[in-house]
């Protein structure tokens, strides 16, 4: 996987060009729903990353890009789940997680493409 591009609201991987969170699960890329997890915004300011979300955890890593300016929340619930899971669970702004995710193609990734 070769990450190309990424600045506020576009992230480029492998030529093709993603304007939405994504998921990166075993190698395949996905738009990230992050519909479940709507109903934290106001208590957030922001749509959290919550454990309703469907998160890739089968892995032994999982990195969370935080956005531009690292301001996507992890909710702990999510931190609790990791730990249960023996997941290592790395949260990073997306730039710092996309450096990481070049490095170690195995670990599985949210990668937050906004603030």
């Amino acid at each position: 996987m070769h990450f190309d591009k990424f600045s506020f609201g576009v992230l480029r991987i492998d030529g093709n060009t993603y304007e939405e969170d994504v998921v990166i699960d075993c190698g395949e890329i996905r738009k990230r729903k992050k519909a479940p997890s709507k109903r934290f915004r106001d208590e957030f300011g922001h749509t959290p990353l919550s454990i309703e979300e469907k998160i890739p955890w089968k892995c032994r890593r999982l990195v969370i890009g935080t956005g531009a300016y690292g301001r996507l929340p992890v909710m702990k619930e999510v931190k609790r789940e990791a730990e249960r899971r023996h997941v290592e669970l790395v949260t990073l702004p997306t730039s710092e997680a996309i450096r990481l995710m070049e490095k170690e193609s195995a670990a599985n990734a949210i990668l937050h493409v906004t603030c």
